[in-house]
């Protein structure tokens, strides 16, 4: 005879710990003071945690055992997972880091001889749907959290043996990976504030950049929670042709956008924007494009970076020809706005802007139509 299992209890609730990793100084001070710890003892974690990439309690050989073993049983440090690593013939580094069970996403690092940047995702895919850029055709699942992001960065200084303020190997971060920074607003503005700690990466308020599509609210927003660099991504110079690329353009127009800009300048007199206009041959190449875009850059302190189209499967668009990028850039600095090209880098190995997919379990329905699309023969990134 055999006797029944007992049922199981359905009111039994798996206690996940705080990530560690989800918290500013601030938020550890008070995450400390909450089980009687000095706001001192967070410092020297935190610096553990930064400077020297250890994420076992037991070996912060300055923290008291008693305290280590307080915060083995009700915190932890758990960093991404790295599904894999590519690194390109030019330097460039990619990861693929695992969010969850059926997520991943992309984080590059630039090298180059005076820095070293990387390049950090805000979400899981994209929601805005931008027309040539490969993130987009691989939906929207959901925003990483603030541990997710600033675990980007800690990957990334790990392997690279980047120590803070001795031997910087990383020097700049922008947040123009997978995702729309400002839709991910609290997440991201704790995250760059890990980034600009002296006790987390120490990197300089203007060596943190913000890439938005332009959402205008959150811009103002932006404006008053954080001092970093902020790059708008305009890739056209009027509203009818960036609302075909530039989705987002319909809701938040150029002069609304420029008034944006405007505003967030004002509160830093010695500030620009960027203005990243990818190079589309045939779309927005032409020179009277360049004559438009010069009437914009009057309008806010700024600069623009030129960058050339990288292709990706499927996509209706195509690089600029060299020639037309730098009849398009010599317009722009005969009227003395400061234009850059971009180098393309990384992308070899899928790593250069816009090329960015990672792993996304789609929402959206967009990554379904998009490879419809590839199936019947109708290349259209939409």
């Amino acid at each position: 005879m055999h006797r029944a299992l007992p049922a199981l209890r359905n009111d039994l609730v798996t206690v996940v710990k705080p990530n560690l990793f989800d918290y500013d100084r601030q938020g550890l001070r008070d995450l400390f003071a909450s089980i009687g710890e000095k706001p001192y003892r967070a410092d020297q974690v935190m610096k553990w945690m930064y400077h020297r990439h250890v994420t076992d309690f037991g070996q912060m050989t300055d923290v008291g055992k008693a305290l280590r073993e307080k915060l083995s049983a009700h915190v932890d440090i758990v960093p991404p997972k790295t599904v894999f690593e590519k690194q390109s013939a030019d330097g460039t580094h990619k990861w693929l880091l695992g969010m969850d069970g059926s997520n991943a996403i992309e984080t590059v690092f630039i090298p180059e001889t005076s820095r070293g940047t990387l390049c950090v995702s805000s979400q899981v895919g994209c929601g805005l749907n931008c027309q040539f850029c490969s993130t987009a055709t691989q939906g929207f699942n959901r925003n990483l959290s603030a541990a997710e992001i600033i675990g980007q960065v800690w990957v990334a200084a790990r392997h690279l043996g980047n120590v803070p303020h001795h031997q910087r190997k990383l020097t700049n971060v922008v947040m123009m990976g997978m995702g729309e920074p400002l839709l991910n607003f609290d997440n991201v503005v704790r995250a760059m504030s890990v980034m600009r700690d002296d006790l987390g990466f120490g990197l300089a308020n203007k060596r943190v950049t913000l890439s938005t599509a332009g959402l205008v609210p959150m811009i103002d927003k932006l404006s008053e929670a954080s001092d970093v660099s902020l790059a708008v991504s305009l890739h056209a110079p009027n509203d009818e042709l960036r609302t075909e690329l530039v989705p987002l353009n319909k809701k938040y127009p150029i002069a609304e956008l420029l008034g944006a800009c405007q505003r967030y300048v004002a509160k830093r007199p010695r500030a620009s924007i960027t203005f990243e206009y990818t190079m589309m041959k045939g779309i927005n190449d032409k020179p009277e494009l360049a004559r438009q875009l010069v009437k914009l850059m009057r309008k806010v302190p700024s600069k623009v970076n030129l960058i050339p189209f990288n292709p990706f499967t499927g996509t209706r668009f195509e690089r600029s020809e060299e020639e037309d990028i730098r009849n398009f850039q010599k317009i722009l600095l005969d009227a003395n706005v400061l234009t850059t090209v971009r180098r393309t880098r990384g992308d070899d190995i899928d790593a250069a802007c816009g090329q960015l997919k990672g792993q996304v379990v789609d929402r959206t329905r967009r990554q379904a139509e998009f490879r419809r699309t590839l199936d019947e023969g109708q290349v259209d990134a939409a």
